[in-house]
């Protein structure tokens, strides 16, 4: 079976590498961010962007990886960083594709509990087929798809693509 690739390789790291000069120029003035990237492949495109992050600056970023039930996201979120570590400063919450908008919506609300200086949002692909009032700071991709079709993003070390199911 072919598979409808929409972003390979190349592209990812292209547009991983413009979200991290964006994320970058919005947070110039701060010496320190908090990429929290959502489990599992949110994670590993928070893990992405710090890599170029640390490459063109001299912030100092956190990784943080934000573990939900996306099934069912009233369940408890937690987060390999404790509240008093990321109490008062810059988030950028990641994930890969921004489908509905309930995995973010639910992800912001939990970091919400304590005061921060500034929050954004960051996906690869934004669906436009938001359920919730949503929106993707910065995004790879805009992509408008029917709501019967899935976009999976395979991460892996050597071999990064998004596909169309």
């Amino acid at each position: 079976m072919e598979l409808n690739i929409i972003l390979n390789h190349q592209q990812i790291d292209h547009k991983t590498r413009r979200i991290a000069y964006q994320i970058y120029e919005t947070f110039a003035d701060e010496s320190e961010i908090v990429l929290a990237g959502i489990a599992d492949n949110g994670f590993l495109f928070a893990q992405k962007i710090h890599e170029v992050l640390t490459s063109i600056s001299d912030l100092n970023v956190h990784l943080c990886e934000v573990k939900m039930d996306k099934t069912n996201p009233f369940n408890a979120i937690t987060t390999s960083i404790s509240k008093e570590n990321y109490q008062n400063q810059c988030i950028v919450l990641v994930d890969d594709v921004l489908n509905s908008g309930s995995t973010l919506v639910y992800g912001v609300k939990h970091f919400l509990e304590v005061p921060l200086k500034k929050f954004k949002t960051a996906v690869l692909v934004d669906r436009n087929h938001k359920k919730f009032p949503v929106k993707a700071d910065f995004k790879g991709i805009s992509l408008s798809t029917s709501s019967k079709e899935h976009v999976q993003v395979v991460l892996e070390k050597d071999n990064c693509y998004a596909y169309l199911v």
